[in-house]
């Protein structure tokens, strides 16, 4: 029989083959800690260790059964629900100073002035310049209750006085659509980064919006998105679905199966309304997936397969096929427990291994990658048990370890150069863009008024190539001639792509990168305005 664990720190109550034993589980764990408090050579912090046997202990059930300190508790559901309280800014900590790289629209520091470029010296009469802040610091001092009062001393280029700015915190949301924008005369593009309580909202707005400028087909971008909520993914599906498709349905030993269907009622029981079309059931429809897509959206990924209703491009997902459930400690940390399996509508299960342990499950992406999955499709052996068809066209599909696109796109590795490596590394282009724009910002806007002008016609070459090399230089990186040839246009695309991001907004970092570096999203271009879907017979 399975052994359930029922867990209280620091009197651990276990039940093991349905009957308490605590002569093997509850006495043993206190004995150690006994003779620990009274032996152990050095003090030591109960709690730290108590943690660490929680982790180690949980590490033993599968990678995703895991303890959230109670530091990190709040940071974590503010991405799941998709706002927080602060002071609503884009950050930077350059040369030891904070900097604001952009205001958030509406935010409280864009209503009171604060503006780009400026340099927060002191919050509330502390200096926090030159004084080794890093990004914790600076949420514990711009977080907080709301409506609570902080206050800014900025240093601002051309002002020789520093400005003190009073700012009360408010509620910041926290965008899961990073950019949505027309990639053509009729095909959309949308990337979204995470599966939040907004979510749903923000996709729809971006999907109507697009359709007033012209769209007819479009591209979802699911590369990276590490998923999120599952309700959420359902909810997403369905605005491709039409009533009365099953979107995902999940099932655990103590969990009874919970089929959730477009248009039907969520897990809680929740109704949806009926007589509601989802914002995008008609229209060609192309899902972007890679090995960092997981969770929820594989969710989504896997119902438009499964119904013959979108063409999926790009590499292997992730393969996350389990659903937690977060529980509340009484120390003020959070445990998240594996209570189900999801299964795409099909019925594949699409979780990859995990008997050979955390670690080795960890490993995953760079075995891909030395295997050469990432780079050829043939690599990938998947035996028949995990074959399964679509549930209109009969395709073949697979279960096991994520979701396999229809169409590969390997991962392009010939831009790659030890030069390149050294830049990434070190992090000279995202340095050099927040300076380079900070000291050129009202030029750049007097020669570039919008967005469309920079695209077309701003140059990365002469000045700004040399400025570039300079920064690099104090970095200790050593330019070589050959290796700057090899990677050129992915350096220039991405010195081009940050700045339009930090002069305008970091959505506009999108439309640079796409057009010549994400050879998904140019394949998926091609295949969507080509005859592909419409041979394929897919549903649009």
């Amino acid at each position: 029989m399975r052994k359930i664990l029922l867990i209280s720190l620091l009197g651990f109550t276990f039940v093991v083959n349905g009957q308490e034993d605590k002569t093997q589980t509850t006495l043993k764990f206190e004995e150690v800690f006994g003779y620990l408090q009274s032996n152990y050579v050095d003090e030591f912090d109960g709690a730290k260790i108590t943690d660490a046997a929680i982790v180690a202990m949980l590490k033993e059930l599968d990678p995703h059964t895991y303890l959230i300190p109670k530091e990190e508790v709040d940071e974590t559901n503010d991405k799941i629900n998709g706002s927080f309280v602060g002071v609503g800014i884009q950050f930077q900590i350059i040369d030891d100073t904070l900097t604001v790289i952009n205001t958030i629209e509406g935010g409280p520091c864009e209503k009171v002035g604060v503006r780009a470029g400026d340099k927060i010296l002191k919050v509330n009469d502390e200096n926090i310049a030159g004084v080794g802040l890093e990004t914790s610091g600076v949420r514990e001092r711009l977080m907080g209750e709301k409506n609570t009062l902080v206050v800014l001393s900025i240093k601002r280029k051309g002002e020789k006085e520093i400005l003190d700015f009073d700012v009360r915190r408010d509620k910041i949301p926290i965008y899961s659509v990073a950019s949505a924008y027309m990639a053509s005369e009729t095909t959309g593009y949308i990337k979204v980064t995470t599966f939040a309580r907004t979510t749903p909202a923000e996709l729809v707005e971006a999907i109507n919006r697009l359709k007033s400028e012209g769209m007819k087909n479009l591209i979802l971008d699911l590369q990276g998105n590490g998923g999120g909520l599952l309700d959420v993914a359902k909810i997403m599906a369905d605005e491709f679905l039409s009533n009365d498709k099953l979107i995902v349905y999940s099932e655990g030993r103590a969990q009874p199966r919970t089929d959730l269907i477009a248009n039907d009622v969520d897990s809680r029981g929740k109704p949806y309304n009926p007589d509601k079309k989802g914002s995008f059931e008609k229209g060609k429809l192309v899902v972007l997936i890679d090995e960092n897509s997981a969770s929820a959206s594989e969710i989504v990924s896997g119902a438009l397969q499964d119904w013959d209703r979108a063409l999926i491009i790009g590499r292997r997902s992730y393969g996350k096929g389990l659903v937690q459930r977060p529980y509340k400690l009484s120390d003020g940390s959070e445990i998240r427990i594996t209570i189900a399996r999801y299964f795409t509508p099909s019925g594949r299960f699409i979780q990859k291994p995990y008997e050979d342990g955390v670690d080795a499950y960890r490993d995953d992406y760079m075995n891909r990658y030395l295997n050469g999955e990432l780079m050829h499709q043939d690599s990938i052996k998947l035996p028949d048990s995990l074959r399964f068809e679509t549930l209109k066209l009969k395709r073949t599909v697979y279960g096991g370890g994520g979701i396999m696109p229809d169409f590969f796109v390997p991962l392009d590795t010939t831009e790659f150069s030890d030069l390149y490596k050294d830049i990434n590394r070190a992090g000279v282009i995202n340095t050099f863009t927040v300076s380079y724009v900070d000291q050129n910002r009202e030029s750049l806007k007097k020669q570039y008024p919008n967005f469309e002008d920079f695209r077309k016609n701003f140059k990365v070459e002469g000045a700004v190539m040399d400025e570039f090399w300079a920064l690099a230089k104090t970095e200790e990186i050593e330019y070589n001639e050959t290796d700057y040839q090899t990677s050129k246009k992915l350096i220039t695309t991405l010195i081009k792509a940050r700045i339009a991001s930090n002069l305008f907004e970091s959505s506009k970092f999108y439309p640079i990168f796409n057009e010549t570096e994400n050879e998904i999203f140019i394949r998926a271009l091609e295949l969507i305005e080509g005859k592909t879907i419409s041979q394929l017979g897919l549903d649009y």
